[in-house]
């Protein structure tokens, strides 16, 4: 169990159901925020709606961390990444002049609004993620001559692991 459990489940069934609503409406509505902010409306409106797409497909993630939050560091974590890039994408265009500035609603709300609690989710579920991830034995594959694959993926003869075997039972010898 983390620590703040119900909060992160609150968080995440939160983000879930607004990444769903926000790229519902963006692929019914592609130009929505050229409109707000008094751009041109694209020639390609398909790109942002396939961006709605996307944003809608981590909604059902995010609502699968709400649902495990034990599970689900490894999703937040790439959430979490994506609304720290986004914004610096964002600041480089308002930078470069491309975008006016009142295309920053859609960082706030997207990404700026949820990089706390993602952190803290994070923070909080590190100790679960780490005892799964230490927890989770590699599986030893075998090859179809007989050896066991490495993680590298050599093939290893049986003959190079009992030297192995031996050469370890040498370094620390039981009692």
């Amino acid at each position: 169990m983390i620590a703040r459990r119900r909060l992160h489940r609150g968080v995440f069934l939160a983000a879930g159901l607004y990444n769903l609503a926000w790229g519902v409406f963006s692929g019914m509505d592609p130009q929505w925020l050229f409109r707000f902010a008094g751009m041109p409306l694209q020639n390609y409106p398909e790109v942002f709606a396939c961006l709605g797409m996307v944003v809608g497909l981590y909604g059902i993630l995010y609502l699968e961390v709400a649902r495990m939050p034990e599970r689900g560091w490894h999703i937040a974590a790439v959430g979490l990444l994506g609304k720290l890039l986004g914004p610096m994408g964002l600041i480089l265009l308002l930078w470069r002049g491309q975008w006016p500035l009142a295309t920053v609603i859609l960082c706030l709300t997207n990404d700026v609004l949820w990089w706390a609690p993602f952190g803290l989710y994070l923070y909080d579920a590190w100790p679960a993620f780490r005892h799964e991830f230490h927890a989770t034995p590699i599986p030893r594959l075998r090859h179809p001559t007989g050896g066991c694959l490495c993680a590298q993926g050599r093939a290893l003869s049986k003959a190079a692991d009992a030297r192995k075997t031996v050469a370890s039972s040498k370094r620390r010898p039981t009692i």
